[in-house]
């Protein structure tokens, strides 16, 4: 109820929250075995109760009206044999001339069986049943004393109730058993997932359960905990990609077009995008050549381009050309002199270089995400520029290989999946 004080100053009232009752599904399972085995029970026992009162009724009620009808045929035969009283039947007959002497609570009952209640002169009450026939000339009365079957009905009242009390306590043993054996996988299942989440590479779930409801929701945690990983991954290297290219000073010194090109690719790796277009190689590696030019200085190095033009690349051209940016500019920092020639192949591109060239060591680490070669002591860079080529190569279905020269140096070849004439006009994006 709103305060008077808030009611008067008009301020809104917040409605009072509903209260939600919630239990958990083990102790859903063990309510519902228990009710399951209370109402089960509790029917079959009214059931039982019911059925034996209407059978002991109908069978009483046959015998009365079959004995009263032999009392009454017996009398037509002796009427000197007048009813006499047994322990638990008593039958009599008064003439219709004498209705004074016929108890007060028979007179007015038709031909039938009634059950009735009646107080003895020492005030013990009697239970009986009554089977009724009203001849023209006399009446025919024949009572069946029903206490011991009462007490009997009483006494399987109170076993029946015991047996649903039992049948119930069963049943909720059952159900916390039930329940145990149930939630036991579920259990299992959310303390695993608990202690994945303490690591940055979360542990295969769907190993540990069988293919079963659990082990499917197990793989299917796994699948998401895969995907989830792999969008974190992506979105951490873009960052790193990002702050590593943008702190370089030749990043600093590039073009307005370098560096759109530059983030454009990396978006496109951070979205795990297949980008479209008509990139020319040529054109591309010359852009490249003469930026690299220009940066030289006094260094003796000599760039140039061979090969015959008309190399068109189905992909952006931002993709192309920071993949082969990255390959020319390893090959002009880590050459002190000679020549780094890009050439032109009909499905690919090469980059050869007159430097040091390449040890094992660098040959089998070269791709890997951080490592800066041998020859990289005294040069800038995180070592990731490479990472980001070979990631675009797995984006786009690309093959890129670095080898030692035939003498000296380092020849990087790029090749491309599928390449499209000049003439073919830029595809459908």
């Amino acid at each position: 109820m709103p305060t008077p004080e808030a009611a008067a100053s008009g301020e809104p009232v917040p409605a009072r929250r509903k209260t939600r009752y919630r239990r958990r599904l083990r102790s859903r399972i063990i309510l519902s075995f228990l009710m399951l085995g209370l109402f089960l029970s509790a029917f079959i026992a009214a059931a039982t109760f019911i059925i034996q009162n209407r059978v002991e009724s109908r069978v009483i009620a046959d015998a009365l009206v079959k004995n009263n009808n032999l009392f009454a045929d017996g009398f037509y035969r002796n009427p000197n044999a007048i009813g006499i009283p047994f322990e638990k039947i008593q039958g009599r007959q008064f003439s219709t001339a004498k209705l004074d002497k016929v108890p007060v609570e028979w007179r007015d009952l038709a031909d039938g069986v009634y059950e009735l209640h009646s107080t003895d002169p020492d005030g013990s009450e009697r239970i009986y049943k009554l089977a009724v026939r009203k001849d023209p000339k006399y009446w025919f009365f024949l009572a069946y004393d029903i206490a011991e079957e009462r007490e009997s009905q009483n006494q399987l009242k109170m076993a029946l109730f015991v047996v649903v009390g039992l049948l119930t306590l069963l049943s909720l043993v059952v159900g916390w058993w039930a329940a145990s054996r149930v939630m036991s996988p579920v259990s299992e299942l959310a303390q695993r997932l608990r202690e994945s989440g303490r690591s940055a590479q979360p542990e295969a779930l769907a190993s540990h359960f069988p293919d079963d409801e659990v082990g499917q929701l197990a793989s299917a945690l796994d699948d998401y905990a895969a995907r989830l990983t792999e969008v974190v991954q992506r979105d951490r290297e873009f960052n790193a990609d990002v702050s590593h290219e943008l702190r370089t000073p030749l990043a600093v010194i590039k073009a307005e077009q370098q560096c759109t090109d530059l983030i454009s690719a990396l978006l496109l790796l951070s979205r795990n995008e297949r980008g479209h277009g008509a990139a020319d190689v040529a054109r591309i590696a010359e852009q490249l050549l003469d930026a690299h030019r220009a940066q030289l200085g006094g260094k003796p190095l000599l760039l140039q381009l061979d090969g015959e033009r008309g190399l068109v690349v189905d992909a952006p051209e931002a993709a192309v050309a920071v993949a082969l940016g990255n390959l020319i500019g390893n090959a002009v920092k880590y050459t002190a002199q000679g020549e780094v020639v890009v050439a032109l192949l009909p499905d690919a591109v090469e980059v050869v270089d007159s430097g040091p060239g390449l040890t094992p060591e660098d040959a089998a680490r070269l791709f890997e995400r951080g490592y800066r070669g041998t020859h990289a002591e005294h040069s800038q860079g995180g070592g990731i520029g490479l990472s980001i080529v070979r990631r675009l190569c797995a984006l786009y279905g690309w093959e890129v290989r670095v080898m030692p020269g035939d003498e000296h140096g380092v020849v990087a070849r790029l090749t491309f999946a599928s390449a499209a004439s000049p003439s073919a006009g830029n595809p459908a994006r």
